[in-house]
């Protein structure tokens, strides 16, 4: 069963206006900050970028494994690690906007420098993310933050989740959509874009904010999506006790054996008196 939002003539209007439309005019490009320029804080982010890839690498198998078992699309896959630009953009923003914050502190913000985006049709979803949620805990993947907005009101639909790789501690994040959720998500882009563009006129504004909620009230939800939740990471295995070792037996040693007791003198022949 699906649960469906009624679509508003707004919203059906809208839905046919951005699929037809381009690029929304003057849109602000991505990131304007500069680059980290502190040599120091420059070799950190790359450092963070190498992890990046080598995580990918052990990750994308284990993704493509998933999508496999779950019987997923997995879209957008050659976009799954983000630019060395778009990371230092966006650590430069935010050491900007929070002054004394380390460039440690800002990187471990960065939760999607991988990412990937698993869709199902309406029927198979709630199924599917429980079986590709499991198989990623199963590969030693934890669970560090799951969104799962089915169940709201207002606003995108979908669950945004972030994961960290054991083996290498770097974290990566995963989009659980449909095709419906997926579409809305970038029509509503493009009009959040031009909705923060510098200059758009407050009625503009809150036209735009009518039109990507209309977008959003427009998507189907899968049932049981609301009440899909993150799955339990097992417990780290035991360290092993270490084994005590046993104390060397020690053998007492022999009693001495008992000194012999003196002879008593031998009496001689008694004298016979005269």
């Amino acid at each position: 069963m699906i649960t469906n939002r009624t679509a508003t003539p707004l919203a059906a209007a809208v839905a046919l206006a951005v699929l037809g439309a381009g690029p929304v005019p003057g849109a602000a490009a991505e990131g304007s900050d500069d680059p980290v320029p502190d040599a120091a804080d420059a070799k950190k982010v790359d450092e963070f970028l190498e992890r990046a890839k080598e995580t990918e690498q052990a990750v994308s198998p284990e993704l493509k494994a998933v999508a496999l078992i779950s019987r997923a699309t997995l879209v957008g896959f050659d976009d799954r690690l983000r630019s060395a630009g778009s990371v230092r953009r966006t650590v430069a923003a935010l050491m900007k906007r929070t002054p004394g914050q380390t460039v440690e502190a800002a990187l471990a913000k960065i939760e999607d420098s991988v990412h990937y985006t698993l869709q199902w049709p309406d029927g198979r979803y709630t199924e599917g993310v429980k079986a590709a949620s499991t198989a990623l805990v199963g590969w030693d993947n934890d669970s560090v933050r799951w969104s799962n907005t089915w169940g709201r009101k207002d606003g995108r639909k979908a669950i945004d989740s972030v994961w960290r790789d054991r083996r290498s501690g770097h974290a990566f994040a995963i989009r659980f959509h449909t095709p419906s959720s997926r579409w809305a998500q970038e029509a509503a882009r493009k009009l959040k874009a031009e909705q923060h563009r510098p200059g758009t006129q407050e009625d503009r504004v809150k036209e735009l904010r009518r039109q990507q909620e209309a977008i959003f009230n427009s998507v189907p939800v899968p049932e049981g999506a609301e009440r899909l939740a993150a799955p339990a990471s097992p417990p780290p295995p035991a360290k092993p006790e270490p084994t005590a070792v046993p104390a060397p037996e020690v053998t007492p040693a022999p009693a001495p054996a008992p000194a012999p007791a003196p002879a008593e003198p031998t009496a001689g022949p008694v004298p016979v008196p005269a």
